[in-house]
């Protein structure tokens, strides 16, 4: 019986270690495109977040990594291997989404599809902009974090074109949205540090 004691304490010590850490998160930038505004929704994001306590946040843009169109090379450049490593050291995302013809960015959904296990297992939140929230954008993602199994949470902030930016290019989003937006980095952290013990 002290045989078992002992084992069932460690073992409640080891998660109570893992989930007492903070957690690594990326806020990953969606869009690519000259004159893209993901920069400035990413920054405002991380604003809020860096006032949290219980994770560490960073700006993670897909344009700092050159990666070429799946299946158009080798493999060798050394952009997927970087990107493949830094999202490995993370444990959770919120995908800055832009809304492009009722879906995400041709360059967010190729930057999926160049990895796999680094996704698996992990949390992410959405914060969608477009003409209608980037609804429609975030839906499509979701489909996708499901076959990465990525659990994506359900509060989601959705911005509008109309009311948070001034001519399509200068965000100044309302204070109506940091509620959702605290609301679901909550959830992010929560569940990244959940998914954390099961990796």
């Amino acid at each position: 019986m002290g045989f078992l004691d002992n084992l069932f304490g460690k073992q409640m010590k080891e998660e109570e270690t893992v989930t007492n850490e903070k957690v690594n998160i990326g806020i990953i930038l969606g869009s690519t495109r000259q004159g893209r505004v993901s920069p400035q929704v990413g920054e405002w994001v991380k604003g809020i977040a860096d006032k949290r306590t219980d994770a560490n946040y960073e700006i993670v843009d897909i344009a700092d990594f050159n990666l070429p169109f799946l299946g158009t090379t080798d493999g060798s450049e050394p952009g997927i291997a970087a990107w493949n490593g830094k999202l490995a050291e993370l444990d959770g995302f919120v995908f800055i989404v832009q809304e492009y013809n009722h879906s995400i960015t041709g360059a967010l959904k190729n930057a999926l599809d160049f990895a796999r296990e680094a996704w698996n297992n992990k949390a992410a939140g959405i914060v969608s902009y477009g003409s209608t929230g980037g609804a429609r954008a975030a839906e499509h993602l979701r489909g996708i974090c499901g076959e990465l199994k990525i659990a994506d949470v359900r509060t989601h902030p959705t911005l509008s074109l109309f009311t948070d930016f001034v001519n399509g290019s200068e965000f100044k989003p309302q204070d109506l949205h940091l509620d959702n937006v605290n609301a679901m980095l909550g959830e992010v952290e929560q569940w990244s540090k959940a998914l954390k013990t099961i990796r």
